[in-house]
């Protein structure tokens, strides 16, 4: 049981820590489970599912005084209601390709090789959207044209493909269709709450069997731990990507792509 918590920690820990920053969260879980054992089948998959519930939850938490006026306004103000439109423009993608595709990336893409593969070149794409000498038109994620929401939905997608990260692909697309790096990053929060929600009510509804089964203690440690640590991250996010831009995530993407591979290739 001891053992069993300390899991839980960690992968509470990890969920947290890497659900909102360009890193991949499921990359990171699915390579903690491969190279240390930390399998969802030590916990059931209802637990994986229940600790990203923790992290929706610290972003819904912060975000919940601008949720409530977005709904207020949606019933007077055009911004508010077009703001709404925008965001659930930009999750539809998602939502039709990832239910139609399910299976697929379930059984094909989720491959150890394939998230180390996508680290990499996910690092040396930040290292790019870094440097590059973009001129932001956007300084506010509640006011980019509505294709441009469309645009970021379409580029979202492509973090189907475990390592790549949802985080990573809304933000560069963002910055690529003209928004400045705070809001690129403000607009992946907005538009994670759509998608994990989704994702989240998806994934329990398959496991519902074993979300009354579980080890309840167990799944409060890791919920609970997501949750300070994922709030920890939304916190603190925006400000550091302004100030630092993308350099650190990108390295750590490279570094730990790269170890992952020639672990691999030892046989590990």
């Amino acid at each position: 049981m001891t053992f069993d918590v300390i899991k839980a920690i960690i992968l509470g820990i990890v969920e947290g820590l890497t659900e909102f920053i360009p890193v991949s969260s499921t990359g990171h879980l699915l390579l903690a489970d491969h190279f240390f054992g930390f399998s969802d089948e030590a916990f059931g998959k209802a637990f994986v599912v229940l600790i990203q519930l923790g992290a929706i939850l610290a972003l819904l938490s912060i975000y919940a005084a601008r949720l409530w006026q977005l709904f207020i306004g949606m019933f007077g103000d055009p911004a508010a209601r077009r703001f709404i439109v925008g965001v659930l423009i930009a999750f539809l993608p998602a939502a039709v390709i990832g239910a139609l595709a399910y299976g697929i990336i379930k059984n094909v893409l989720f491959n150890v090789w394939i998230v180390c593969s996508m680290f990499v070149v996910g690092g040396f794409v930040l290292l790019w959207i870094d440097r590059l000498d973009l001129k932001p038109r956007y300084h506010d994620a509640r006011k980019f044209s509505l294709p441009m929401y469309l645009g970021i939905g379409v580029i979202q997608c492509l973090s189907m493909v475990p390592g790549v990260s949802r985080a990573g692909a809304t933000i560069v697309g963002a910055m690529l269709f003209g928004a400045d790096k705070r809001a690129a990053t403000e607009f992946s929060f907005w538009l994670a709450m759509p998608t994990m929600v989704g994702a989240f009510a998806y994934e329990a509804y398959k496991s519902r069997a074993e979300l009354a089964g579980g080890d309840m203690l167990i799944v409060a440690v890791g919920f609970a731990v997501s949750f300070i640590c994922g709030w920890f991250v939304v916190k603190t996010l925006l400000d550091y990507v302004s100030h630092h831009g993308f350099a650190l995530f990108a390295w750590w993407r490279i570094a730990v792509g790269a170890a992952g591979l020639a672990a691999l290739a030892l046989g590990m």
